[in-house]
């Protein structure tokens, strides 16, 4: 279970894996409040997700470097998916915490996920004499002034709620979405493929990353999960929970709640980010300015 991260500008309290934390605004920057849960669900006697985030503790790091949330899922019927998923998401958040200031969130996303596959299979190979299989799905929001960078490789996922309404940020990349997306077969004939990857951290040296770009809007809230909740809640559902709700650990509670009530069967992780301030700004040759 996730326990105790350290806030920076503000407490932090941290029982039984849920981990809440909301920062005093931060004046004329972004502001955000989130909560964290990771669970092992009803079935598997360990837990292979890992996640983490980088907040700023100052205005000045708010512009500069921003937030950074992670979740990672290590694959299940590989060796050590907990050393995977740990891995990489330790390796991504330290690079963000190292990054040149002000350096775009495209590309550094890219860049840190591209170091954490490198890693995951560097870690593989010291593991044993021969090496272990490994391997983790990624899954990263980042957010600064008035944007948020989503990347992500596998199926973890990323929500955009707004207004009550939930968009699904990122694409699952498994065998059940690739012949769909090329019109092979039907939703209703993936049964045994929904979650084969065709691609994850750790599986091959080199690893395409998805990243995408997107204003954000005060009132929008991200949920980050693994697929042990997306695989028996839906997106509608967690808009109705996650959307509105005036205590984020709360709302992060009852959707793990539901999930097991349901199935169990996998790790159940998520992140809520709900933006409660924007700092508007416009871009010229690479660098921002302020819009009045």
């Amino acid at each position: 279970m996730y326990r105790g991260l350290q806030a920076a500008a503000a407490a932090t309290a941290s029982v039984g894996g849920i981990a809440r934390e909301a920062h005093r605004p931060f004046q004329n920057s972004m502001d955000v409040e989130f909560a964290q849960l990771t669970d092992v669900g009803r079935v598997r006697q360990g837990n292979e997700d890992h996640l983490g985030h980088v907040a700023p503790a100052t205005a000045e790091e708010a512009r500069s470097r921003g937030w950074l949330f992670v979740v990672a899922d290590g694959v299940g019927g590989h060796d050590l998916g907990e050393v995977a998923s740990h891995t990489a998401v330790e390796c991504a958040l330290d690079g963000f915490r190292k990054a040149s200031p002000g350096e775009s969130h495209s590309s550094l996303l890219e860049r840190l996920i591209k170091t954490a596959n490198t890693r995951v299979i560097d870690a593989g190979h010291a593991a044993s004499p021969g090496g272990a299989r490994m391997a983790t799905t990624f899954v990263a929001c980042a957010l600064r002034y008035d944007r948020a960078t989503v990347a992500h490789v596998g199926d973890s996922r990323c929500y955009l709620i707004r207004r009550g309404h939930a968009s699904l940020l990122t694409r699952d990349h498994t065998v059940a979405n690739e012949q769909i997306r090329l019109g092979i077969v039907s939703a209703s004939q993936t049964a045994g493929t929904s979650h084969l990857l065709v691609r994850s951290l750790g599986s091959e040296l080199f690893v395409n990353v998805d990243v995408q770009e997107l204003q954000v809007l005060v009132g929008d809230v991200f949920v980050l999960c693994s697929d042990g909740l997306h695989g028996s809640v839906s997106g509608t559902e967690i808009a109705a929970v996650a959307g509105n709700a005036a205590d984020l650990t709360a709302a992060a509670r009852r959707l793990v709640e539901i999930a097991n009530q349901r199935d169990g069967s996998d790790n159940i992780s998520l992140q809520i980010i709900r933006i409660r301030g924007v700092e508007r700004v416009g871009m010229y040759r690479g660098r921002p300015y302020r819009l009045r």
